[in-house]
């Protein structure tokens, strides 16, 4: 891939021109309390968040937060992680990023959000 193409590492957020985030391309995406996805009509502060990759780590930045780093490739090996969110109508099997995820999103956007991956089995998802 060329250094001019754009990647969107979690879904809704800013996009990259990084070389090294375009095999993460949609990988993540935020959820609400429902598991429905957050897109950035319904979590406008999605936009503001600031992503960059270094050393294997995510990292998201955004206005009055501390740094988040997430592991990029971790193997999913724990079930009591995995479970399923929607992106419209269709159900995605994904894998949660934890509690500090999702404090810092939920205090971020100031609703109830978790940041979850799509799960490396998963059937490709269909974006809107």
């Amino acid at each position: 891939m060329t250094t001019n193409q754009s990647c969107t590492p979690i879904a809704a957020c800013r996009a990259l021109n990084d070389p090294d985030a375009f095999d993460y391309d949609r990988r993540w995406l935020v959820v609400d309390e429902n598991a429905q996805w957050l897109d950035a009509a319904r979590a406008e502060g999605l936009s503001q968040i600031e992503l960059d990759v270094r050393f294997g780590y995510l990292v998201l930045r955004a206005p009055g937060m501390l740094r988040l780093d997430i592991p990029m490739d971790v193997i999913e090996d724990d079930d009591s992680v995995v479970g399923e969110a929607r992106v419209g109508t269709q159900a995605v099997r994904v894998v949660d990023e934890g509690e500090l995820a999702a404090a810092w999103f939920t205090d971020f956007l100031g609703v109830p959000a978790r940041l979850v991956k799509i799960h490396p089995e998963a059937d490709p998802v269909d974006w809107p």
